[in-house]
């Protein structure tokens, strides 16, 4: 009788890639690079365990949003006190921190829990071409994006 293979955390083989976010639309990278977090993307995908790999973004100050999404999508946060809400556009937030751009993307798309902040913590953005992992040979994704 054949039984279905679940992953357990010591049988999870994690890989190093990076992505170069230059000229991808920023939703349709934050998808694809979701679903290699996850580990949807392997076939040992197992949905309580966190199967997923380390992605490197770089370039992120040059992904892009289409439409009016620069002057129309807002980002908001609270500080916790009494009108401390602050909201930002997301063409100043692309130039004063352009990693948070993706982050934020990301994290959106990851599940609400405790595995989904492990799989946050695999995820590594930096706005330029250059990374500090390098002693990890990363391998380069190519994404299947439209």
């Amino acid at each position: 009788m054949k039984t279905t293979f679940m992953a357990n955390a010591q049988n999870v083989e994690r890989k190093w890639y990076v992505v170069d976010a230059e000229g991808q639309t920023v939703g349709r990278l934050a998808a694809e690079v979701a679903k290699v977090l996850r580990g949807k993307h392997k076939p040992t995908f197992t949905p309580h365990v966190d199967t997923g790999d380390f992605v490197i973004v770089i370039n992120a100050e040059k992904a892009v949003f289409t439409g009016k999404k620069l002057t129309d999508k807002i980002y908001f946060r609270h500080s916790g006190y009494n009108g401390g809400t602050t909201f930002t556009p997301a063409g100043q937030m692309q130039q004063k921190f352009p990693e948070r751009v993706i982050e934020k993307a990301v994290r959106g798309m990851l599940p609400k829990n405790r595995i989904g902040e492990q799989m946050y913590r695999k995820l590594n953005v930096y706005a330029g071409p250059e990374h500090p992992h390098a002693a990890q040979k990363p391998e380069v994704l190519e994404l299947n994006i439209r």
